[in-house]
């Protein structure tokens, strides 16, 4: 579904990924994991060219994202193409990025009807449905800031949901919630992958990709280190750097349980 061939990024004279490759399978759930600067998000990014890689090509089934041959070089596509090319590769962010002048509903039907001309009416009866998917009916008419952190992720989850891509992106869905409302959340995103959406999930919750990843990626420093089963990933890491972020993460948690 995904191919990433060969990814790097610079800004300036700092690399921020290092020749990355990595495919991802439809229907498969694979999380990235790794500490803070590693390029984790920087590799979203640029899977739906929010970014675009220095070098390397990403390929969403036989289409590269982005840019296209010609010549024997990489050009940049037209801004209308790489827009269609965006409508099948959902993204939810950190910081929830709802327009704030909209309602939930408004929020979530205008991309299909700005984009895919999709008829209002359809519109509405598809994020009708959405927000009953991620328990928010009843919502429709309620502004972003009317709504708790995790009302408002599970509320971008849905605006995502609504161009029905082929693959979701979580960009650490939940790491600006407060811990009450980040279970809320992680619910969400094990049904859809429990109903096989291709999702890759940038996360710091090491139970939630233990429990839902087909596969785990660890990245440090623009690289993936290590990369495997969740269970050998997690459980049984062949790297030492793998080995002390996990010890690091999860002796971390223990004292916060403590």
């Amino acid at each position: 579904m995904i191919r990433i061939q060969s990814v790097s990024k610079n800004f300036g004279p700092l690399e921020v990924l290092h020749g990355v490759d990595l495919e991802v399978f439809r229907g498969e759930v694979v999380c990235v994991i790794g500490p803070s600067g590693s390029g984790k998000s920087t590799l979203l990014r640029c899977i739906n060219h929010l970014e675009a890689p220095t070098a390397g090509v990403v390929w969403l089934g036989d289409e590269s994202i982005g840019v296209r041959e010609s010549r024997g070089q990489l050009v940049e596509i037209p801004p209308a193409e790489l827009a269609r090319q965006r409508t099948e590769i959902g993204m939810v962010f950190q910081s929830f990025n709802l327009f704030g002048h909209m309602t939930v509903l408004e929020n979530i039907i205008e991309a299909p009807i700005q984009v895919m001309g999709t008829p209002r009416a359809e519109a509405e009866t598809h994020a009708r449905q959405l927000l009953e998917w991620v328990r928010l009916e009843g919502k429709e008419s309620t502004y972003p800031r009317q709504l708790s952190g995790g009302q408002q992720q599970r509320a971008a989850i849905a605006r995502a949901l609504a161009m029905r891509p082929r693959v979701m992106l979580f960009d650490e869905p939940t790491s600006a919630l407060d811990p009450e409302t980040v279970g809320e959340v992680l619910s969400v995103m094990r049904r859809l992958a429990s109903e096989g959406l291709t999702m890759i999930v940038v996360t710091h919750e090491i139970e939630f990709a233990r429990e839902v990843a087909d596969r785990v990626v660890f990245m440090d420093d623009g690289r993936i280190i290590e990369m495997g089963s969740a269970v050998q990933v997690l459980d049984d890491p062949r790297e030492e750097r793998t080995q002390r972020f996990l010890s690091r993460i999860l002796n971390t948690r223990a004292d916060v349980d403590e």
